[in-house]
């Protein structure tokens, strides 16, 4: 299949057309994210080479790609995180583009730049990018220097116990170690007291060397209570960088995000046009390119604070996408080719509310993965409702990978709107041959205080732990409005 040449004309926001994108485009990924991909590269006219393991040889997004190629068995290490493999098959099908998706080597900079000594375009960010960001301990010292907001703890990683507890003492506890060298909720650990930190110092360790080949640790001060809001950062290779706005992240299980919607009920105009600013400025410290997100945990009080810059797509971009209009993949995609952005901040306008629940394979009771093959697959559909996912009917979910099933995302006018949606959406959600978590989503969406916004990321923990006081009827009475 021939490149084809597109001319970028603006629409509403900006988006639509082309230029001269890639011949082809590698997929560096699996699931959900690469079936994303597959349908963003279509929309641009671009052929796709799916790579997969023996375990995923039946898997969509292998079926759906123009082209696919067995780069090794399940184990990631000799599949999924395979440099020099994943880079041969780009070349041998010629391929000169290799999208990462999330997860995976979306954010390993010898990745990126293997393929870039290789003559392929890297979906994503400079090296640079990548580096610095993950590098967590220098990211703050940037941050800092750039007049971003960051909490109080080490301006680098460390190895040694003694240190991390005198710059505890120093901050005052609880604090929070984090792995410098990743993040994804990999090697965090909160520590209350001195003995605490010092019988959990090596857990972090240990979590974060086996994930990240690094276990150099950084301590920094633990707020308790706090929301996690992200913005959504797009950027061309022309110093012309935009945000798209917030997405509230706060839901979370072991730092996982599990609901997430846009925008947060608490941010008024001048705190958004602050943080949202905070977020641009962030990105410019390192002359950023592509899309990415910053992130932030909110306090009580209205102060905000830089966690970490993701140098990739986030699962949860979908919801933006429905709030703007803007496709953020082909955002990336058209990025990454050299296209200057269409949009100014002042384009960007957002409509209606949307709200996204993961829904994973695994046991509501224990939630332990529960892996195995899909049965009696319906997807929810009607005005507002998108399912993002990367299986169908008979599809098998392996052992060896995330367990992330799909993503059901709802819009509406309004935040009562897009809930009610949702919770229609998921009674009609047909899953068999799996446990999934739907009826927890389902929970949390007849939960009074979910439904009044009152949520931090400790939410979910005490909610699996706290009695039901108030029924369902509750929360049906708030929606009937918009039932």
């Amino acid at each position: 299949m021939a490149s084809r040449c597109f001319s970028w004309s603006r629409s509403k926001n900006g988006q639509s057309g082309g230029i001269r994108v890639f011949k082809k485009v590698l997929i560096a990924n699996r699931g959900e994210i690469a079936v994303r991909i597959i349908r963003a590269c279509r929309a641009l006219g671009i052929p796709t080479v799916a790579i997969y393991s023996t375990a995923d040889r039946e898997a969509l997004h292998v079926r759906l790609a123009d082209e696919r190629v067995c780069i090794g068995p399940p184990r990631v290490r000799e599949s999924y995180l395979n440099i020099p493999v994943i880079v041969s098959a780009a070349l041998s099908f010629g391929a000169d583009a290799v999208h990462p998706g999330y997860g995976f080597l979306s954010e390993n900079g010898d990745f990126a730049e293997a393929c870039q000594r290789s003559g392929l375009t890297f979906i994503g960010p400079r090296v640079r990018n990548i580096r610095l960001m993950g590098d967590k301990p220098r990211a703050r010292r940037i941050m800092e220097k750039a007049g971003v907001p960051v909490l109080p703890g080490t301006s680098s990683g460390t190895t040694d116990v003694r240190e991390a507890q005198a710059v505890a003492a120093q901050v005052g506890f609880p604090v929070l170690l984090k792995a410098a060298a990743g993040g994804g909720g990999r090697g965090l650990r909160i520590a209350r007291t001195p003995e605490e930190l010092a019988s959990v110092f090596a857990i972090a360790e240990e979590e974060g060397a086996s994930a990240f080949g690094n276990g150099a640790l950084y301590v920094e001060k633990y707020l308790e209570n706090p929301r996690h809001i992200e913005f959504q950062i797009v950027a061309d290779q022309h110093r012309n960088i935009i945000h798209l706005g917030e997405r509230e992240c706060s839901i979370q299980r072991r730092y996982q995000k599990i609901i997430e919607e846009t925008p947060s009920v608490v941010l008024t105009k001048r705190l958004r046009e602050r943080m949202g600013a905070a977020a641009v400025n962030a990105a410019k410290a390192i002359g950023y390119t592509n899309v990415g997100t910053v992130e932030f945990l909110l306090d009580q009080h209205g102060h905000f604070y830089f966690i970490e810059m993701n140098t990739r797509v986030q699962v949860e971009h979908p919801i933006t996408e429905m709030v703007t209009g803007i496709d953020v993949v082909q955002a990336g995609i058209l990025a990454a080719a050299g296209e200057k952005l269409p949009w100014r901040q002042r384009d960007i306008t957002f409509s209606g509310h949307a709200v996204e629940c993961r829904v994973v394979a695994e046991d509501p009771n224990t939630m332990l993965p529960s892996p195995g093959t899909i049965r009696g697959y319906h997807a929810p559909g009607g005005l507002g409702i998108r399912v993002d996912s990367g299986v169908a009917e008979n599809s098998v979910i392996p052992v060896f990978y995330d367990s992330l099933v799909a993503k059901v995302v709802a819009h509406g006018k309004t935040r009562d709107e897009a809930i009610q949606r949702m919770r229609v959406a998921l009674d009609e959600y047909q899953i068999h041959g799996i446990k999934t978590n739907i009826a927890l989503h389902q929970k949390v969406l007849q939960d009074p205080e979910f439904l009044a916004g009152e949520v931090h990321t400790r939410y979910l923990d005490k909610f699996l732990v706290r009695p039901v006081t108030r029924p369902a009827a509750v929360a049906a009475k708030r929606l009937a409005a918009v039932a």
